[in-house]
């Protein structure tokens, strides 16, 4: 009998452990939030029209804010001044918090430089029809025959925008004080990718092509 009772302990046992094995923790993505960090990130790098304001530079390591520019709690009703500093701002903003912990990655400010050096090349093909905008951020061929010797460019532009991507996901991740594991980046990665096609095609032309949630191609 205690034999039989330990062997069905351990069967226990192992099914519990076996059963944590597939809990899978859920991410929050704030969408609202990560859509504002994409549109700030915008302004900030590229200049975009229609973005937020840009962030302010990061103080030094260890300064503190001088007390003028500390922002007021919202409750107040007070709005906040443009040079708040970027410690401030994270503390009371989410988004602004996403901006700033971009703007702490060197890969990620390094890829909004190059996709600023190309941005009047990528406009033109925009313009002329011969690229879009997909449902995942980034930007396809849709005239190869038009295309000529640019389609580097568009590669190299993806690179870039994969590279902002994976560091907005990042940021989500460490915002929510999750790790950057494998199966929280598949949570939040391609929720990231939607919502910066999303920003994207909110601030593309009259005329250009974007690509919709369903797949379908249309001339905005």
């Amino acid at each position: 009998m205690p034999m039989k009772i330990f062997v069905w302990m351990l069967a226990v046992v192992a099914g519990i452990l076996a059963s944590c094995a597939f809990i899978t923790v859920n991410v929050y993505f704030p969408e609202k939030e990560v859509k504002k960090a994409f549109k700030t990130l915008d302004e900030k790098y590229l200049g975009k029209e229609g973005g937020e304001a840009p962030v302010p530079e990061q103080p030094p390591a260890g300064a503190e804010p001088a007390p003028a520019e500390k922002p007021q709690s919202r409750f107040e009703g007070a709005r906040w001044p443009l040079a708040v500093t970027a410690t401030a701002w994270a503390a009371e903003d989410a988004a602004g918090g996403l901006v700033v912990e971009l703007s702490r990655m060197p890969e990620v400010v390094k890829a909004y430089e190059e996709m600023r050096g190309r941005l009047t090349t990528l406009d033109q093909l925009r313009d002329g029809g011969i690229v879009g905008e997909t449902n995942q951020g980034l930007v396809t061929v849709r005239d190869p025959s038009r295309i000529a010797g640019l389609k580097g460019a568009v590669d190299e532009e993806n690179a870039n925008r994969k590279t902002v991507i994976t560091g907005m996901a990042r940021a989500i991740l460490k915002q929510a004080g999750k790790p950057d594991t494998p199966a929280n980046m598949g949570q939040v990665l391609g929720k990231a990718a939607a919502t910066y096609a999303q920003t994207k095609q909110e601030t593309a032309r009259p005329g250009w092509w974007i690509q919709l949630q369903n797949g379908k191609w249309v001339q905005k």
